[in-house]
């Protein structure tokens, strides 16, 4: 089975309103969530890095970089992540 991945970002004011939809009346058009056991079975939790990034100019690709852009917003976090990746695969302690 092929797990999709879902990782939405909201603000706090966002969730608020996500919580408080609803409670004076249904919208019919409004998206349904349902949580499953098997939701939970793939479920993981993503803590956010706390380490400073550091602002730096690099040469990429064209392609690369429009393809990273062309996944939408978090674009640069995606791309880190690839990098920090292949960082801990390549960075065994000796």
């Amino acid at each position: 089975m092929k797990v999709k991945e879902d990782i939405r970002k909201h603000s706090l004011k966002g969730l608020r309103k996500l919580r408080d939809h609803g409670k004076t009346k249904t919208d019919p058009k409004a998206p349904q969530y349902v949580v499953d056991k098997d939701f939970w079975k793939n479920a993981r939790v993503v803590i956010p890095d706390p380490r400073p990034k550091q602002h730096t100019g690099i040469r990429i690709d064209a392609d690369v970089l429009d393809w990273f852009k062309s996944q939408g917003k978090g674009w640069q976090t995606r791309m880190n992540a690839v990098l920090r990746s292949y960082f801990e695969n390549h960075n065994a302690p000796s």
